[in-house]
């Protein structure tokens, strides 16, 4: 039986059918033929990658270095997704994004602490009443090789368990070999199984290949209803780089441009220092500017990250380096 693929109808200013590809979506699913928008246009690698490098050079003082490293904890997502977690390191892990740094009450809690849907219930536990957010993730993370029903029972059994954010992947078997209804249809899928929560799609930029994907793929999953669009899943290299994420953002900022949408932001992967994520925050205030500059839709996917930005925040309160063996859980 053939089916549609379910595309919001506030979203259909997307023109899927003009990405001169319509001859390889599977026969089984059919997209609106009604879209009307221009084609997806080619990605200036060059200029691309040297806009994204002038960017990265920019310098800023010292009073605004804190504000922006107090900024850049408030936008990370503490992330522990390794097959020995356990209960006790979550907890830890918790505690750490309430309280960064015991010895400084200033610095602020970190948005959301994101772990797999077997440890939701264990963040939320440790979190009541904290404001910070779990996030999980699901959609057979990383590879998002799975049927559909198993993808949709994760994400459902995550939502039950607590959990505020689901971070989703892509199908980049299905994106590569041209069946976007399909990636569509299954983000449109996993919108609905979220409900109220909101949903970062993890695009797993490494794997796409170009600019052009990147590109066509943000697209996507922006008009199947994604609240946030994600680098990468941290498993594989590249992860996040300044050029991919500056390419998402121009993204972000043309779909804001033609609909009036807030669309969030979420680089992971490969950003262990303070520098790199002040580079991060001058593309995304150059590209969005200051209404993107908030926890609601900028997050840094961080593991090792923290440590290094409360490293350098002792270092500009005191003019003393602490060792990295200072701060826990790194």
């Amino acid at each position: 039986m053939r089916t549609e693929a379910r595309i919001p109808p506030e979203i259909a200013w997307l023109d899927l059918c003009s990405m001169a590809q319509v001859q390889l979506l599977p026969r089984d699913l059919e997209l609106p033929l009604d879209l009307r928008l221009p084609r997806v246009g080619a990605v200036d690698s060059v200029a691309l990658e040297a806009r994204a490098g002038e960017l990265a050079k920019r310098s800023i003082k010292r009073g605004s270095k804190l504000a922006a490293l107090d900024l850049a904890i408030r936008m990370m997502d503490l992330t522990t997704l390794e097959g020995a977690d356990t209960p006790g390191k979550v907890s830890a892990l918790c505690a750490k994004a309430m309280r960064p740094d015991p010895a400084d009450p200033s610095i602020p809690s970190v948005a959301a602490v994101c772990v797999y849907p077997n440890l939701v219930a264990v963040a939320k536990r440790r979190l009541a009443g904290s404001g910070v957010r779990v996030a999980s993730v699901a959609t057979a993370f990383p590879s998002g090789q799975s049927p559909i029903d198993v993808k949709l029972a994760d994400v459902r059994e995550a939502v039950v368990l607590g959990a505020d954010e689901i971070d989703m992947v892509i199908d980049r078997g299905a994106f590569l070999s041209g069946r976007y209804a399909k990636v569509v249809d299954e983000i449109v899928r996993v919108k609905e199984a979220c409900g109220s929560t909101h949903l970062k799609v993890i695009l797993e930029t490494g794997e796409l290949g170009t600019y052009d994907n990147v590109r066509r793929a943000s697209l996507l999953a922006i008009a199947a209803g994604a609240d946030f669009i994600k680098t990468s899943t941290g498993k594989i290299s590249p992860a996040a780089t300044l050029p991919v994420t500056l390419c998402m953002l121009e993204v972000i900022r043309d779909v804001h441009d033609e609909t009036g949408r807030i669309i969030g932001m979420k680089p992971a992967g490969g950003i262990r220092t303070a520098k790199q994520a002040i580079q991060y925050l001058c593309v995304l205030n150059e590209t969005l500017g200051a209404a993107w500059m908030t926890p609601e839709v900028f997050r840094f996917g961080a593991s090792s990250l923290l440590n290094d930005v409360l490293m350098q925040i002792r270092k500009q309160k005191t003019g003393i380096y602490q060792s990295g063996d200072y701060f826990t859980l790194d």
